[in-house]
Order: structure tokens, then sequence, then C-alpha cells
């Protein structure tokens, strides 16, 4: 059975009682900078957040939170994850249009390494993913897998014949 990400929201009425704020299909998100599905779930502003009856409001972009902010999505890898073809600047514009700020931190000579300043909290929900640091070292995560990535510089490949989903929550934090 394939997982569909469902966001669930919950908040305060007036007078303090819990309530269901948002019930809802996770909307997919595509760009042909990266071959695969992205579902930005929720976020938070940078420095902190509070809760309370005031209703909140999901902050997704910029992509990676700045300190203090978070990030909550899920990414489904597409088999035998690749480069993307077609012309540069176009995917450059639609990846800036649709998710800003997610390829300011890829390399452009080493084809999906990234740094970012954040911890990164990822779970491997359904599928297989190969976790690459820049020293060259692999290993596979499988369900049930967590990564907890310290700014670390690296990158994510499917290598397999099925779709890998992962889990993030990123966390911002200063360098």
């Amino acid at each position: 059975m394939t997982i569909e990400p469902r966001l669930i929201v919950t908040g305060r009425e007036a007078d303090g009682t819990s309530v269901f704020v948002t019930d809802e299909p996770a909307d997919p998100t595509t760009i042909a900078a990266f071959p695969g599905t992205f579902y930005l779930m929720w976020g938070t502003d940078d420095g902190g957040t509070t809760v309370g009856t005031e209703p909140q409001e999901p902050k997704v972009f910029p992509f990676f939170p700045g300190p203090g902010g978070t990030r909550a999505l899920f990414l489904r890898f597409a088999p035998h994850s690749s480069e993307p073809a077609g012309d540069p600047e176009a995917i450059a514009a639609e990846g800036a249009e649709k998710l800003p700020g997610l390829l300011d931190v890829f390399e452009p000579d080493n084809p999906g390494m990234h740094t970012t300043d954040s911890i990164d909290y990822g779970i491997c929900l359904e599928g297989e993913l190969h976790l690459e640091l820049d020293d060259g070292k692999e290993v596979k995560l499988v369900p049930g897998t967590l990564v907890v990535q310290q700014g670390t510089r690296h990158a994510w490949h499917n290598k397999s014949d099925t779709p890998a989903l992962m889990c993030y929550v990123l966390i911002g934090a200063g360098r």
C-alpha cells in the first residue's frame, strides 16, 4: 500500500477548546530539476513560534528555514533518479517559482550534492534510498531508518526500480 501524505492541523478556539483546523490530502509539487514529488506540509517562522488561540499559518517558503524556523515535508524520490534533461535556465526558473530556495543550496558542478544550515531528521517510509556524503561513502536507507543530518554536505540517490518516500523535518540552525 502506497502512503498518501495527509495534513491534519489542530488549534484552539478562543475559549481554549481544542479543534481540528485542517484535515486534507497534501498537494503534490513537481519540478523538472528534481525527479520526484514534494509534499510541503507545514513550517514555522524563523526565530521560533508560539502556541495559543491565535491561528497559525504554515510557512513553507523559503524552502529551507532560517535559525529557529522549521519545515516538515514528504519527498517521494522517483526510481533511478538522474539529472534533469532540458534547458537549464528554464529548469532553474521553474524550480525558483514552485519551490523558492530549494535549488539555491545545490552545487552546479556536483549534481545532487548540497549543504544546508539546518538539522534535518529524515525518516525512510517506503522503498530504499542511498545517502552519499562528500567523501563518496554511501549508506542505504530502508523503511524505519532515521537519518540526522547536521548541516553536512550530501546527496540522495534512489538506485532501485521503485519510488522511495522520505519524511523530513528541517530545523533552521546557525553555522
